[in-house]
């Protein structure tokens, strides 16, 4: 589930999609180093996840305390301007 926290992806459909993966929104990662409440949302996010089976992806890695932040969550995986700025696929075989 993509940016898992706004719109429809609610907690009362992690229990009911067939997911793998749920990824947190960066709206939640953007404000962990200056927002306490914040950052126990992404770990609470984390645990909920795990505990029922899935991968946790955080999106909007910008800052080395981003990443400290949400591999100290249990972040199974993070993506952001951190690492690379997005990329085009490369040209498919013909």
């Amino acid at each position: 589930m993509d940016d898992f926290g706004k719109g429809y992806s609610s907690l009362s459909y992690i229990g009911k999609l067939p997911l793998t993966e749920l990824k947190i929104d960066k709206s939640f990662v953007s404000e962990v180093t200056t927002n306490p409440k914040q950052l126990v949302l992404v770990q609470s996010i984390c645990q909920i996840a795990q505990n029922l089976g899935y991968k946790v992806i955080a999106e909007g890695v910008e800052t080395p305390e981003q990443l400290e932040l949400m591999v100290q969550a249990g972040c199974d995986g993070v993506q952001g301007y951190y690492f690379s700025r997005p990329e085009p696929l490369p040209a498919a075989p013909a």
